[in-house]
């Protein structure tokens, strides 16, 4: 199993849909949070693209000097980005990072928000694009010269001078609930992600995934995007769970459901029917809550309960095939230490975190009356 935190670039706070409490975001914070994740022994961290973000690649790569270890998840548009040009780009970064690089693949969503950024297709076209964009940028990381001529793209003699660390290419992340997606997903990527739904509907997206690729001869690997409310006892973290939606009312609701209804992404609507708007419905599975796609676009489901509650539920996942496990909480500094702390210790980590060198002071805690060293906790094998 491994873990991904999440950089907030869009903000941060410790309600959802208010000001109160509102954090904002610059340089430094997103930093603290980068850095946190890469010394707690996250394998990698999400940032979201969208025009309510700051730009995912910029953001990154003012990271890369600051953190060691750390990967960075990050997205590309097809319909938005020429492939030859965004092959350059990653082999870039990929370079620049000592292979520190994934590509998150996304198509959008939002109508409204393509049409701002001069994309018109409707849902299956920009699934075609991304089909004919993933051919190109494929092959040109893999050393080719490619000529390509498609119903969207056209290509002479693309190609890049300088291949990236990552061999053949930065590995390939993508979501989408549609058919088109799946299709897409299966001919071309590293990685199949999926929001957070129930065990059993996740296990019919993975099954799906799954036979599409074979008959391409190929195998993927799967993830899942989820927000995590975990508090050292159930009745903390269900409280702290309503404390976070506590600002939201009525008005706030109804406008973000009037926002997501013009959405043609079939992920989102997904994630609405999960609630469907009402307050009293938002624990659609054991541990498995909803209340944050109440006014949250994309992933709105969270992890909730204790430490063992939460690591039960992700090994639910994992036994459906999920390895990689796309995490955020509120606010997104201190949420990172408490998952890490809770919660690592009940997991088998691809990545079990370690200290860095030598330390003045216990690396276990505080020392008990000034001399003796509390008890180490270890990652589960």
């Amino acid at each position: 199993m491994e873990v991904f935190w999440f950089i907030p670039t869009h903000g941060d706070g410790r309600y959802l849909g208010s000001a109160e409490g509102a954090r904002a975001v610059d340089a430094k914070y997103m930093q603290q949070v980068a850095q946190a994740a890469d010394r707690l022994g996250y394998g990698g961290v999400l940032l979201p693209t969208g025009t309510s973000c700051e730009d995912a690649w910029v953001v990154a790569s003012s990271l890369i000097p600051v953190t060691e270890r750390l990967k960075f998840l990050v997205a590309l548009r097809p319909g938005l980005m020429s492939p030859t040009l965004s092959a350059r780009m990653a082999a870039t970064f990929d370079r620049i990072s000592g292979g520190r690089l994934l590509i998150n693949i996304v198509t959008g969503g939002d109508p409204v928000e393509n049409a701002g950024d001069g994309l018109y297709l409707g849902h299956d076209e920009r699934y075609d694009l991304t089909n004919e964009f993933l051919d190109i940028w494929r092959r040109e990381l893999a050393g080719e010269t490619v000529d390509f001529e498609g119903d969207h793209l056209k290509v002479t003699g693309g190609k890049i001078l300088y291949p990236p660390t990552q061999q053949p290419h930065p590995p390939l992340y993508f979501g989408g609930s549609s058919e088109a997606a799946h299709k897409v997903a299966a001919e071309h990527v590293d990685v199949y992600l999926t929001w957070g739904e129930p065990p059993q509907e996740v296990a019919k997206k993975i099954a799906h995934v799954r036979q599409l690729a074979a008959e391409h001869g190929r195998t993927v690997r799967f993830g899942i995007r989820l927000h995590v409310i975990v508090r050292e006892t159930s009745e903390e973290a269900w409280r702290e769970a309503e404390r976070l939606i506590s600002k939201v009312d009525d008005a706030a609701i109804e406008a973000a459901r009037k926002v997501f209804s013009r959405y043609d992404s079939e992920g989102q609507k997904r994630m609405s029917n999960l609630h469907g708007g009402d307050r009293s419905k938002l624990e659609i599975y054991p541990n498995l809550w909803a209340g944050v796609g109440l006014v949250r676009g994309g992933a709105g489901t969270a992890l909730v309960g204790s430490p063992e509650e939460v690591a039960a539920l992700m090994k639910q996942y994992t036994d459906l095939g999920i390895e990689t496990f796309i995490l955020s909480g509120y606010p997104h500094l201190e949420e990172a230490y408490r998952f890490a702390e809770l919660v690592f210790p009940l997991l088998p980590l691809q990545h079990i975190p370690t200290a860095n060198g030598p330390s003045s002071t216990s690396p276990f805690g505080e020392l008990i009356a000034n001399a003796i060293k509390p008890a180490e906790r270890i990652s589960v094998s």
